[in-house]
């Protein structure tokens, strides 16, 4: 032991002989280092925010989707340029009937429409639902109520609106009893939502949903006052879509149950819409499956690139180890003229580089665990300066950016250290066998 200790004193001393060089060939495997953990991190990061959406959908929910054809069927009056497509009720009727397993469902219609108060108006996503739809999407309220089995039946024009639509349509004021025009037809405000993150698009089915900009009413009253034939204006056209219903969310008592579930609904939808491929299904657990076998996959990739960091840093310490062979020939002849052998010629060298490449490792964890820091700084630094606030608003790919946070593991912490110390001393067997191998006599002439 104390022999190690003195060649670990011997090397560290020989190091700072030469700070600057020592301090250069060091950062390689610092930034190596660190950019492995910052990697992991996030990718785990990204890997816990896809899961975490996912979940939200609920891990025994399936979830039915009306999916708009490339080439929709129209209906038997050309003119009316009518586009009929998606879940029917009967759809829903026939599943809750049929399958057993099924213990609660939740069918919403949902459509884009100008929302006006007074002077003020805004586009915002209308959405006929029942009251479980409260608890299925985990909404908060901020004041007020949802909306109730009564308002269902009396289909009775009231809504609950969305965190964002109250402070556009109602700044500064108390939207609870006022009344907001949707259409034609006036609807009293009952409550309204808390502030929810927006959810980013799952696979190629369910688009991202901006809860903040929704407008709950009942179903009953929605098909009752505006019913299933929607007009769609843009520039120079006319056209209108018929959707019965636009999702259902099928829930089931156990988990084990949601395949089997799914396959039967699946097999019910695709002997009814066969044809028109207008209907998609979503099943979160299946999702979460294959999120968690991506966050494999994506550990693995981003941590090869890192590596290439650390093996450049390896090659920086194999290049300065050779270059201090040579300088120290003559030290290194003095040494076996003294008695030194071979192998403690061997051992002086990879405790210089293990000790450069430990060192270097210690500093790369410590910039690796502020990580989070360093992403949010970047973060604050892309919105305050880089994208202005309508960039911010309307990109998803900024939303999904602005949502993430970095994950260090403290595996990757040990992992990254272990890796740092194994490339040194891989570096540094060739410069010490290379020193080990100089003929005692020509290395105490070389001048």
């Amino acid at each position: 032991m104390l022999r190690l200790l003195r060649t670990i004193r011997l090397g560290l001393k020989n190091l700072l002989l030469h700070k600057l060089r020592s301090l250069l060939t060091m950062l390689g495997i610092v930034f190596g280092v660190f950019s492995v953990i910052a990697m992991l991190a996030i990718g785990e990061g990204a890997s816990r925010q896809a899961q975490r959406q996912v979940l939200e959908l609920g891990a025994t929910n399936i979830i039915v989707i009306s999916q708009k054809p490339a080439e929709g069927s129209k209906s038997n009056n050309a003119q009316t340029q009518v586009l009929q497509y998606g879940i029917l009720r009967d759809d829903f009727r026939r599943i809750k009937q049929t399958v057993n397993t099924i213990v609660d469902a939740t069918p919403i219609r949902e459509f884009s429409q100008p929302a006006r108060y007074m002077h003020r108006n805004m586009d915002v996503r209308l959405v006929g639902c029942t009251p479980n739809y409260f608890s299925v999407n985990h909404l908060k309220m901020d004041a007020g109520r949802f909306i109730s089995h009564r308002d269902q039946e009396d289909t009775a024009n009231v809504c609950v609106i969305g965190h964002e639509v109250a402070e556009t349509l109602f700044p500064g004021e108390e939207p609870r009893g006022k009344s907001i025009r949707i259409g034609n037809v006036f609807y009293s405000i009952v409550g309204m939502t808390s502030h929810r993150t927006a959810s980013a698009a799952i696979g190629g089915s369910m688009s991202g949903q901006d809860f903040d900009k929704d407008v709950y009413i009942p179903l009953d009253t929605l098909q009752s006052r505006i019913g299933d034939e929607v007009m769609i204006i843009t520039a120079g056209s006319r056209s209108s879509e018929k959707v019965e219903l636009s999702q259902i969310t099928f829930r089931v008592a156990d988990a084990k149950d949601v395949v089997p579930t799914a396959n039967v609904i699946r097999e019910t939808l695709a002997r009814y819409h066969a044809d028109s491929n207008d209907v998609d299904l979503v099943v979160p657990m299946e999702l979460l499956k294959q999120a968690e076998q991506l966050k494999v996959i994506f550990n693995v990739v981003l941590g090869a690139i890192a590596l290439i960091s650390l093996v450049v840093g390896g090659i920086g310490i194999m290049n300065i180890m050779l270059a201090t062979v040579t300088e120290r020939t003559r030290e290194i002849g003095i040494r076996r003229a003294l008695g030194a052998k071979r192998g403690d010629i061997t051992e002086q060298f990879l405790t210089e580089t293990s000790v450069l490449a430990g060192t270097g490792g210690l500093l790369g964890v410590s910039l690796g665990l502020l990580t989070p820091v360093a992403f949010s700084a970047i973060r604050w630094l892309a919105k305050t300066a880089i994208m202005d606030s309508s960039v911010q608003s309307s990109s998803k790919m900024f939303q999904m950016f602005d949502g993430l946070e970095p994950v260090v593991a403290w595996w990757t912490l040990a992992v990254a250290f272990g890796i740092s110390v194994f490339i040194g001393i891989l570096s540094g067997i060739y410069p010490a066998l290379a020193a080990a191998k100089l003929d005692p006599i020509e290395a105490l002439r070389h001048e």
